[in-house]
């Protein structure tokens, strides 16, 4: 492939609407906004959420609870499921996106000690359980915070 041989498809390139330049150009008079109401005006328009003067709906659902919106995301990987490693490999954020246990590196990872580790591996996550802790260096492996 050359790209002096790429082209546009077609329709991908569209003309932008001329509107208000008289009755001729099929955009005169009203501009394509129909014939009076709120919408029609300059600065018309409603806000977002309004719904023309009904009780909106996020003040009529009641409010329960507290939401923190300041909350840190903490992805939660049981030690069995690092089984999947060759015995010795290095497991970190980046290894873990790699055999999809992680979707991102975002994140925040904490391995907790569910199940068995048969591998000896060195795992870097930003917390781990005591079990966790215990289970890795029982295998022979090492756990390092990050």
């Amino acid at each position: 492939m050359i790209l002096g041989n790429l082209k546009v498809p077609k329709g991908a390139k569209k003309r932008k609407k001329i509107v208000g330049r008289g009755n001729g150009s099929g955009h005169g008079k009203t501009a394509c906004r129909g014939s009076k109401g709120q919408r029609s005006r300059s600065g018309g328009g409603v806000r977002r959420g309004f719904e023309g003067g009904q009780m909106p709906l996020y003040r009529r659902v009641p409010k329960r609870g507290f939401t923190n919106r300041s909350r840190e995301k903490i992805v939660i990987i049981n030690i069995e499921r690092l089984n999947c490693f060759k015995d010795g490999s290095v497991v970190n954020l980046g290894s873990l996106t790699e055999k999809e246990l992680l979707k991102s590196q975002d994140a925040l990872v904490k391995i907790l000690g569910i199940g068995e580790l048969k591998k000896k591996l060195n795992v870097k996550a930003h917390s781990f359980s005591k079990s966790a802790i215990k289970k890795i260096i029982d295998a022979g492996g090492t756990a390092e915070v990050i």
